[in-house]
């Protein structure tokens, strides 16, 4: 099985720590992020598609065309176009009727909760949070599947919000993006298509830390080293 991860953005919020490396290289305990990411992909993914550009030298002379027993097929997204353009890059090398995960390259996942969402046809990954409004917001029906994802609401229906962590199908590429007001297009918009014609459904994380800003390395830290004392990780 395939995993696309998506890791061409400048990551501007992440400056000055981002002028010299892509935001997925910084290093938490001594490794890059990137590294953790490897380490949550579940032993059926053997195969990672990913979308560099920002930096990417500094991602591919670290993995190379191999990392951790995974081959890498790299996608170059020359333009600052969005996370929606960066998965149509991909189609060329996704075949047709194959499920393939979808994976964001600054967010730090929980291996079981991501082999989780293997189990269905296409999910998201969603966690439960204190600040739901600077996330997409995720409302299910009493079977767990997705009904619909709002992003960053003002008055949030609930504080379940998606993890930026998927299982999709050729279905994903029926649908065109909007584009937003700063021109990117966003897979956001394709998502909320899909679920209005297809089945999604929601699988919640044991662990999900997501990491937007400088100080979120430190917690990234913290959180990874209770998750050590306590017996887990990222695994």
């Amino acid at each position: 099985m395939k995993v696309v991860i998506l890791a061409a953005g400048e990551g501007l919020r992440m400056r000055p720590l981002t002028l010299e490396l892509h935001k997925s290289m910084l290093p938490v305990l001594g490794k890059p992020l990137l590294h953790y990411i490897w380490e949550s992909l579940p032993s059926m993914i053997d195969e990672v598609i990913l979308v560099v550009g920002h930096r990417r030298e500094t991602i591919q002379s670290y993995l190379m065309d191999e990392y951790l027993g995974k081959k890498i097929t790299y996608v170059i997204q020359e333009k600052k176009t969005g996370t929606a353009h960066a998965l149509q890059l991909c189609r060329s090398y996704l075949t047709d009727n194959q499920r393939f995960s979808l994976l964001y390259a600054d967010d730090l996942h929980h291996r079981e909760s991501i082999e989780k969402c293997l189990a269905y046809d296409r999910s998201v990954l969603v966690a439960r949070v204190d600040n739901p409004k600077k996330f997409g917001v995720v409302t299910m029906d009493k079977t767990g599947r997705v009904i619909e994802i709002e992003e960053k609401p003002t008055e949030p229906k609930s504080n379940l919000v998606a993890c930026e962590a998927y299982v999709l199908d050729q279905h994903i590429f029926d649908y065109e993006p909007t584009q937003s007001s700063s021109g990117e297009y966003y897979l956001t918009t394709m998502i909320e298509q899909l679920i209005r014609d297809h089945q999604v459904f929601a699988v919640e994380t044991k662990f999900w830390h997501p990491i937007g800003y400088p100080a979120d390395l430190e917690t990234a830290k913290e959180a990874l080293l209770l998750l050590k004392s306590n017996g887990g990780g990222v695994q």
